[in-house]
């Protein structure tokens, strides 16, 4: 996957606000093209445990997205997080790690505002590998996501994947 691959998935998930988080952000794709999408203004809080990868997304942010606030915070995102309300999160191949997702699920939910929005990106399959270890389908998705007190889903897009046969971008309210 490439720049506008990214763009794309996430394209009709990110509008409503200027303030969202990348969790699990790891070397930047996915936070470069919330960057790119949320424009001049955008303030992004990027959450992983790999400092180095924080580090390699700031130089592209620098370089890329100068005017594009953001926080990178070295840390677990399955702990609390002192974080100012949201208006939307990515969750873009990090989720898969988690069997049990929904207390995660939980304590995210709680760092958005009323109407804020989730965007997910995942595998579309519901058994994994040794590096996918707990993908989850769409179908398991919208299931998923009304069970942790999302009122609407909707699915975004899909690209194909080697990985998995197809990556989906999913949105939740």
């Amino acid at each position: 996957m490439n720049h506008n691959d990214h763009v794309n998935l996430l394209r009709d998930g990110i509008e409503g606000g200027k303030r969202w988080a990348d969790f699990g952000s790891g070397s930047g794709a996915f936070t470069l093209a919330l960057a790119d999408l949320l424009g001049e203004g955008g303030e992004i809080y990027s959450v992983d445990s790999n400092r180095a990868a924080l580090r390699e997304q700031e130089r592209a942010m620098q370089e890329l997205f100068p005017a594009t606030i953001v926080h990178y915070l070295a840390a677990d995102f399955t702990r609390p997080l002192d974080l100012p309300p949201l208006d939307g999160i990515v969750m873009a191949n990090s989720l898969h790690f988690q069997r049990d997702k929904a207390p995660l699920l939980q304590l995210l939910r709680r760092y958005l505002r009323p109407g804020g929005r989730f965007v997910l990106v995942e595998y579309n399959a519901d058994h994994g590998n040794l590096w996918v270890p707990y993908p989850l389908s769409y179908p398991t998705w919208e299931k998923l996501a009304w069970a942790q007190g999302f009122t609407t889903t909707r699915l975004l897009a899909t690209i194909p994947s080697r990985f998995l046969s197809e990556i989906y971008s999913a949105l939740s309210t």
